[in-house]
């Protein structure tokens, strides 16, 4: 079995920083990409980050400049350091992943159950 599980989500004022944290568990021969994702009461989930197994990069443009993803491979975490929170980045916070089982042939892609951000005064 696979697992993604978030901690690091919470209420914060405007301006504020939180640093969001996914740890994968499980029988998992590799990791490729990670990312995460957010989905706004009404809104479709959307890609706020994504990490590569070369440690290549991609942003939302709503987000760039402020938030930063990290993974750190050998513990199978993947990190977002968020900053200058504002309330239209309250979601909640879900963590991919895209990885090859220890058993399986094929990779395949994993969410974790979702982290509350909460921006607010």
């Amino acid at each position: 079995q696979v697992q993604l599980v978030e901690s690091g989500g919470g209420l914060v004022q405007p301006g504020g920083s939180l640093r969001l944290s996914c740890l994968a568990s499980g029988r998992i021969r590799s990791i490729y990409a990670m990312a995460w994702y957010r989905q706004a009461p009404g809104k479709q989930r959307e890609l706020v980050a994504g990490i590569t197994s070369g440690g290549a990069t991609n942003y939302a443009e709503s987000v760039k400049g402020r938030f930063t993803i990290s993974r750190d491979r050998a513990e199978k975490t993947a990190y977002l350091q968020m900053n200058s929170l504002n309330p239209e980045d309250t979601a909640v916070y879900y963590c991919n992943a895209d990885l090859l089982g220890t058993l399986a042939i094929n990779r395949s892609n994993y969410w974790g159950q979702g982290t509350q951000v909460t921006v607010s005064s």
